[in-house]
């Protein structure tokens, strides 16, 4: 009967091993689902722009995190079921009483007869142990991964529900710049018709003018008609006359009979006698005339005023219209016909409301977006350029001084802040450029427009400014370069040199090394991804900030050189680091940043070159070292290395596998007997809080100063443009 209970618990053990090989294959399946949640969740962070994918997102990743919580739960009930059952069954197949009595002193013998029995029992609670202590750990996991995805979840909720608030205040804005234009079209849909009134009267008035100007001819013929007449009449009279006196003198005989003759009612000498009567008649058609002509002209001049009258209504109305269009759009709509001179007026007593307002309570989120790179720079500067027209020396020392404590002030408020300080190093360097652009120097006037070469300071030399300014700058760059270093540091080991992404490295450790329990196993494990992706939101940041591109690569160029330095200083430290397969996923990874510097464009920052020393180390650790033509290579081609480093990486160079050999110490001596004629640093590891010096270069802002408009969230109402 104990031979087939025995078997019997064989077949349950063998069941269990089954069962246990079942429990691994789906912890492997959970172990592809959390991968595969991973991806969904990173999926998530990159489309975080879109609202509503997000959400879909989000409850897709509930439904699954409740699904493998259901699992997990079912999972646990079945294995608590199934050790009862086999508890039970235990029980049940043993006699209690015949137990305890061969238990007794005086029965020890038959315990040996069963001794396989005892062990299969004890067997059997070991294995019961183990798998209860990999369950409990399998659930720790789950409740760790299921904490992180929750806390994942509630931030991506608050990250679209800030992102909402936005869209909505956006939305506001553009509703009502929406109605405002809808209102401003259907009145500027008036002025054509306006203008075709105005254009038709204009076209009667020269009509009403040429019809006058023709009557006004017509006159002056009908005048000149009748004195012409009267004037011929008047020299055929005289002509007469001169006859008449000439035939007297010729024939004296004849004059007595001349005289009588004039008396006859003759038809030559009758004229004379009606002339009075003929001047009288014209003069009266004449009056009649005038009289009529200076009516019509009153009336044609009482309709031309009527006209002019109607014009100038309609013109006013247009010009109305315009300055109502222009007031609506002084902010969202280039300014109209109207010349500005790039100048901001301000009184005294608004100083404080300025700075507190454009610079203390200004947030970089929301302002960049559509908005000229440093604005609150050229606004300053706007400010500035009217206190020198006014050659207030004290109003523009106020000013200054005043803009150069408040940036101070907001970077030391916020000098863990990456946005805020990337934000203000991108203003205050704008600030400086603006200072030198329009400074009235030659060496910078010749980048300008004619236009922005009008707008140059007259009346006071900022220089001494334009030094503070320098220096608040390189302040602000290094707390941003010490902020992003803070940032990547504890992602550059695990992701550089931990992280195995190459196929068959993963799973081989170094002879005479135990496995590290560190982040390698670790679900949560920094990649070279998260690398990558920090990088990038780096980069996105100084961009979307609108800090000069060459700062941008100086920044780069820092951050890649820390990498470098972290990296090769862990390599130096870690004899388990140091190895052929090691050395060529350390090359892959800086194919990676090569090729992140080629996506962003930013191979001109020389940050390649600060990889240099890392990557003769992965060359150093794949390299065949056995023969002096090697150990001659080696000298050549390491010179980004220390003598020292060398042959620390030499001597803790640890081979992976079967294959590879350790570096024979002769062969170490020989490299070290060709580098002891190199003249180099005795220090072994890299000094990781280096810092390159930084220049801020000038570039001159192709913005028009007459062109700036100050958007109403400045909340800036009480400066207004000149």
């Amino acid at each position: 009967a104990y031979e087939k209970q025995i078997e019997s618990l064989r077949e349950e053990i063998k069941a269990l091993k089954d069962e246990r090989s079942q429990l691994h294959h789906q912890l492997e399946e959970g172990q592809v689902t959390s991968d595969r949640l991973k991806g969904e969740v990173a999926r998530l962070s990159k489309q975080a722009k879109t609202i509503s994918e997000f959400e879909k997102e989000i409850e897709l990743l509930q439904a699954q995190k409740i699904d493998v919580e259901k699992h997990v739960q079912s999972q646990k009930r079945e294995m608590r079921e199934r050790m009862s059952e086999v508890t039970k069954q235990l029980l049940e197949s043993y006699d209690i009483e015949d137990v305890r009595s061969r238990l007794s002193v005086e029965d020890l013998e038959h315990l040996n007869e069963d001794g396989e029995l005892w062990f299969a029992y004890e067997g059997l609670k070991k294995a019961t142990r183990v798998l209860e202590s990999h369950f409990q750990s399998q659930k720790d996991c789950y409740e760790k991964e299921i904490e992180g995805l929750n806390f994942k979840v509630v931030h991506l909720s608050q990250e679209i529900n800030h992102l909402q608030k936005l869209f909505r205040e956006e939305t506001d804005i553009n509703e009502s710049i929406r109605h405002e234009v809808t209102r401003l079209t259907s009145e500027n849909m008036m002025i054509p018709d306006f203008k075709q009134q105005i254009s038709e009267l204009e076209r009667q008035k020269q009509d009403l003018e040429s019809r006058l100007k023709e009557q006004a001819e017509k006159i002056e013929g009908k005048l000149e008609e009748p004195f012409s007449h009267l004037n011929r009449i008047r020299e055929e009279e005289r002509m007469q006359g001169r006859a008449v006196e000439a035939r007297s003198e010729m024939h004296p005989e004849g004059k007595e009979r001349l005289v009588g003759a004039i008396h006859e009612p003759h038809e030559a000498i009758k004229f004379p006698k009606k002339q009075p009567e003929a001047e009288e008649e014209v003069e009266s058609i004449l009056q009649q005339e005038a009289s009529r002509l200076s009516l019509e002209k009153r009336d044609l001049e009482e309709e031309l005023d009527m006209k002019d009258r109607m014009i100038r209504r309609l013109q006013d109305q247009v010009k109305t219209l315009t300055k109502t269009t222009e007031k609506a759009n002084h902010v969202h709509l280039p300014s109209g016909s109207r010349e500005y001179l790039g100048m901001l007026e301000y009184k005294k007593e608004d100083e404080g409301k300025l700075i507190q307002n454009l610079i203390l309570d200004l947030k970089p989120r929301g302002v960049v977006v559509n908005m000229i790179p440093g604005l609150p720079a050229h606004i300053l500067f706007m400010c500035v350029r009217y206190a020198d027209s006014l050659n207030d020396a004290n109003m523009l020392k106020s000013l200054m001084n005043s803009a150069i404590n408040g940036i101070k002030h907001v970077v030391k408020e916020h000098f863990e802040d990456l946005e805020m300080l990337s934000f203000w190093l991108s203003n205050t360097c704008h600030f400086l450029n603006c200072l030198k652009q329009y400074s009235g120097e030659e060496e910078f006037m010749k980048y300008n427009s004619p236009q922005q070469n009008k707008n140059c300071l007259n009346n006071f030399d900022l220089t001494e400014y334009r030094q503070i300014l320098s220096d608040v700058a390189i302040r602000i760059y290094h707390q941003f370069i010490i902020v992003m270093e803070n940032n990547l540091q504890p992602i550059i080991v695990p992701g550089m040199l931990e992280y195995e992404s190459l196929q068959g490295i993963s799973g081989l450790k170094p002879t005479g090394f135990r496995k590290r329990s560190s982040s390698i196993d670790d679900t949560d494990a920094y990649t070279m991804t998260s690398i990558l992706q920090q990088l990038s939101y780096f980069y996105s940041t100084m961009c979307q900030n609108g800090l000069d591109p060459e700062i941008v690569r100086q920044a780069v160029k820092q951050l890649f050189y820390l990498v470098g330095a972290v990296t090769l200083n862990s390599l130096l430290l870690r004899k388990d680091m140091c190895s052929c397969r090691k050395g060529m996923q350390i090359r892959c990874n800086i194919s990676f940043l090569e090729e992140w510097l080629k996506d962003k464009n930013v191979q001109s920052s020389l940050a390649k070159e600060t990889l240099e020393p890392l990557s003769q180390a992965a060359w150093l650790l794949q390299v065949k070292k056995t023969t002096d033509s090697d150990a001659k290579e080696i000298a050549q081609c390491c010179t980004s290395l220390s003598a020292v480093q060398i042959i620390k990486i030499l001597n803790s160079y640890t081979p992976i596998d079967d294959f590879e050999k350790r570096v024979n110490p002769s062969f170490v001596r020989k490299v070290q007997a060709l580098l002891n004629n190199r003249g180099d640093s005795a220090q072994l590891m890299l000094d990781t809080k280096y810092l390159f010096q930084v220049t801020f270069p000038f570039t001159a802002s192709p913005h028009a100063l007459e062109m700036t408009q100050i958007p109403s969230s400045f909340k800036l109402g009480f400066l207004r443009r000149l």
